[in-house]
């Protein structure tokens, strides 16, 4: 330990400097409202909205490259009986609005476009901060909970 002792040491955990998470999450959520815009637009086309990634895939020879892969956007609306449902997604997660209601009900495909401007200027106005907060956190397992009570 002698060469230790001569040395400065402190517990230091390193940290992202600006970043605030509710910030980070209201960002996230806007720009799935606007893709969301897109997928509109296109659904009143009758055409679906498809976006690309870039990802990995092997070649013949068995060699990993980089390609753009194309994939479909699923919509946050959907047709029922009662007339057009649209709700608010963060991640898979559906947003809770209120503490009974997860959804909008609206009449028309046209309307869609007004609940979406009204759930972006809430998020942007930070009314959903506590309920974007609940769902951006990790839920543990029950089986890694089962394991923490058995040690």
């Amino acid at each position: 330990m002698a060469p230790l002792s001569k040395l400065t040491l402190t517990s230091y955990r390193r940290t992202q400097p600006n970043r605030d998470p509710v910030e980070a999450r209201r960002g996230k959520t806007l720009a799935a409202l606007a893709q969301q815009k897109m997928v509109l637009e296109a659904a009143l086309k009758g055409q679906e909205h498809k976006v690309t990634k870039p990802g990995w895939a092997r070649d013949a020879d068995g060699n990993r490259r980089r390609v753009e892969k194309t994939h479909a956007v699923r919509p946050w609306f959907f047709q029922e009986a009662q007339g057009w449902v649209v709700q608010l997604k963060y991640g898979a997660r559906v947003v809770p609005l209120d503490a009974d209601n997860n959804a909008v009900i609206v009449q028309s495909l046209d309307d869609v476009s007004a609940v979406l401007d009204i759930f972006a200027k809430a998020v942007s106005e930070g009314e959903l901060d506590k309920a974007l907060a609940t769902l951006a956190q990790r839920k543990k397992y029950v089986s890694e909970a089962a394991d923490a009570d058995d040690a």
